[in-house]
């Protein structure tokens, strides 16, 4: 007569128990992590907005800056953040999505390449005050053009250009091959199929880079200082390339480090709370295509 042979446990029934529990864990503090990261986020940008939202009005935003006496503006600074800033994407936006649209469909994959690739990640990751030395030894040391508006706006197109590089370069080849497959199938040309297919499909990627180095630009302050000056022209719709560029995050240094106005601490409070406001604008603008382009793709 045979043993009569028992059923063997489940061996992975207490790795399973342990496993789920670990995965619960692991939840919970990803989802206490994240609260306390937004958490501190809101907090920071309603302590800069509280201070300083309440006492803006028309005056200040239009208004001239003054050294000496209180009640000064941050007209120019503002009109000039806007104006450089519109000229560094004109610049940096067609050059970042050609070079990262070429390192994704054309160019070869050799080590030189590869070296490239390392040299753009590098240049993204470098102090932005290395591309204000630049800015000063081409356009205030070689054109002999001094503090423009024109130097910094350019000093800040070379600052953006790797990282809007890189991140087209990722949206590309983020696009399933499928897709790029699909339109060779169907006749499309190497160009049409990056027009019509890569380039709609990777836009969330590409306009996400492109409202990061917005924001960037419009608040940086090393490379502005160090091509377009720590002043303005004095007037407040001024177009020229060559006239002082001091933006509003140089004005905000300056006056809260170098100013003697009485109410130097209170401009400063209120020329926070209009970058946040403005940058928050910004990345807003940039997200409305981003809107349109999922509904489209829908």
């Amino acid at each position: 007569m045979k043993p009569e042979i028992k059923p063997a446990g489940n061996p992975f029934a207490s790795r399973k128990s342990m496993n789920h529990i670990n995965n619960r864990i692991f939840t919970l503090v990803v989802w206490c992590v994240g609260i306390v990261t937004v958490l501190f986020i809101l907090g920071l940008l309603f302590l800069i907005l509280q201070k300083g939202m309440p006492k803006l009005d028309w005056g200040f935003l239009v208004g001239l800056p003054s050294e000496i006496d209180e009640g000064g503006g941050i007209g120019p600074t503002l009109f000039n953040s806007f104006y450089v800033l519109i000229i560094s994407l004109i610049i940096s936006i067609p050059l970042g999505m050609a070079a990262g649209i070429y390192l994704s469909e054309f160019a070869p994959d050799n080590k030189f390449i590869a070296f490239v690739r390392i040299c753009v990640e590098g240049l993204a990751s470098v102090p932005s005050i290395i591309f204000g030395l630049f800015g000063i030894a081409v356009f205030v040391e070689a054109f002999q053009i001094g503090l423009t508006i024109i130097g910094g706006a350019v000093s800040l197109a070379f600052l953006n250009l790797p990282v809007l590089t890189r991140v087209t370069e990722e949206a590309i080849r983020a696009v399933p091959q499928e897709m790029k497959t699909a339109s060779f199938a169907l006749g499309g040309t190497h160009l049409q199929t990056i027009r019509r297919v890569l380039v709609p499909v990777a836009l969330n990627g590409i306009i996400t880079g492109i409202c990061l180095v917005a924001g960037r630009a419009f608040g940086e302050s090393a490379v502005i200082i160090l091509t377009a000056g720590v002043s303005t022209s004095g007037e407040m719709w001024d177009f020229s390339l060559f006239s002082p560029g001091e933006t509003l995050a140089v004005h905000l240094w300056y006056v809260q480090s170098e100013a003697i106005v009485p109410d130097a601490t209170e401009i400063a409070e209120k020329a926070a709370a209009v970058l946040v406001f403005v940058v928050l604008l910004i990345n807003l603008f940039f997200r409305v295509p981003l809107w349109i382009n999922s509904r489209k793709m829908r």
